[in-house]
């Protein structure tokens, strides 16, 4: 997604929850050091094709943009930072480490190349106050960076080295601020968020520090999660699932796979019988709640057999918004090594796993029908409801405005609906 400002900087970012929100924090900066003509790539290691892309961008800014300087960062640079350094298209490139530092802009081109090492990185991290987002109406809040596991496919932790937690204060003073500025929707975002607080003095754990937030910003409409891991939902946040309403009943879980043997390999915290406890005790404490799920198809030495374990485990969690990948080997992980599932093969398992999740998705959807319920204006005549489900109504409305809405009928992967 491209956005530009007024000052002419703009910002590309791939990736996750957590560049959106760091692409706004290193915009604010380069604009507050007077910085003009500028596009900042945020990259993404999640995958090589995420890296390609990143690339693949560079190549095309400096064609339509012939005079504009260009400066990289992001998790690709930080894991892979030659590979863009050597780009002749590239004017500057910023590590992980320094991005979100204001000093980094206040005189960004004396280095050509800043990069340090990520996992040398320990301090607790000094929150950036933004006072809203270009373009969207729910806000992203980081409320914690890095990751101390070490899954078999993910390079992640070599990007953005180890978990480090904001402070509650913080978190309140940032959320505080956009809640001021006219977003009814906040997302409390980072890397690992059910590993928040481990670094902290007092060791608050996530669902902790989200109800102490809650305490301290009371005009809180919306709240949301983003990724967490089923092995660390800690005891005040399943309590915080069972009576807080302002607390969306919408979970995405980090899954990755259905299988106990390809989780096992993944080295995951949790097994097959675990995402169901974790459903079923969602569901004791909030019958209507809904869940996503990031799913990886073709992960090395997955069987037939295995596979279909995770499209049974789908179904019998009944999981509603999947985010499917296929299997993208990252040179440096143990994944990388194990016996690799043929590309094809992960391309079509991928498939089917997306084609089960429309059928998911549809059935939520029509489970909707009939019903009023708030919905979030993101754009024109398009919102959301507390489950995220999309819906288009028959006006347009501003963005940003919470109304009621009778859901009609299901259209193609949404719903339409009526202004009550």
């Amino acid at each position: 997604m491209t956005h530009e400002t007024k000052d002419n900087i703009k910002a590309i970012t791939f990736g996750c929850r957590l560049n959106t929100y760091e692409s706004e924090v290193m915009k604010n900066h380069a604009r507050k050091a007077g910085i003009d003509n500028a596009i900042i790539i945020n990259t993404c290691a999640v995958t090589n094709e995420a890296e390609r892309k990143s690339r693949q961008a560079i190549r095309r800014m400096r064609r339509e943009n012939p005079d504009a300087r260009i400066i990289v960062t992001g998790c690709a640079v930080q894991v892979n930072p030659d590979s863009f350094v050597d780009m002749p298209e590239v004017d500057q490139v910023i590590g992980n480490d320094i991005k979100l530092k204001a000093e980094s802009w206040s005189e960004p081109f004396s280095e050509r190349v800043q990069v340090n090492d990520i996992m040398s990185v320990k301090e607790i991290m000094d929150h950036n106050v933004l006072s809203g987002f270009e373009d969207r109406t729910r806000a992203f809040v980081q409320v914690q960076n890095g990751c101390d596991h070490c899954c078999t496919f993910c390079i992640i932790p070599y990007g953005r080295g180890p978990s480090r937690s904001v402070a509650i204060g913080n978190i309140a003073k940032q959320v505080r601020k956009l809640i001021a500025g006219g977003y009814q929707e906040i997302v409390l975002t980072g890397v690992d968020i059910t590993s928040y607080g481990a670094d902290l003095p007092e060791r608050p754990t996530l669902g902790q520090m989200t109800r102490h937030l809650l305490e301290l910003a009371p005009e809180i409409k919306r709240l949301r999660l983003s990724s967490l891991d089923p092995a660390g939902i800690d005891g005040d946040l399943w309590e915080l699932i069972g009576d807080e309403p302002r607390l969306m009943p919408h979970l995405h879980l980090s899954m990755q796979a259905g299988d106990d043997m390809v989780l096992k390999r993944m080295k995951r915290r949790h097994s097959r019988r675990d995402l169901f406890d974790v459903c079923d005790k969602a569901r004791r404490l909030r019958s209507d709640i809904v869940f996503g799920a990031d799913i990886i198809a073709g992960f090395p030495t997955e069987t037939e057999e295995m596979f279909e374990n995770t499209l049974s485990a789908v179904k019998e969690c009944d999981l509603t918004f999947l985010h499917v990948f296929p299997y993208s080997l990252r040179c440096g992980t143990p994944a990388a090594r194990m016996p690799q599932v043929d590309g094809i093969v992960r391309k079509e398992r991928a498939k089917r796993l997306r084609e089960l999740g429309i059928e998911q998705l549809n059935r939520h959807l029509e489970s909707l029908v009939g019903k009023s319920l708030p919905v979030l204006i993101e754009e024109n005549n398009k919102g959301r409801t507390e489950y995220f489900s999309e819906v288009t109504i028959d006006r347009n409305l501003p963005s940003g405005k919470i109304v009621t809405v009778k859901m009609e009928r299901v259209a193609e992967n949404y719903l339409k609906g009526a202004l009550v």
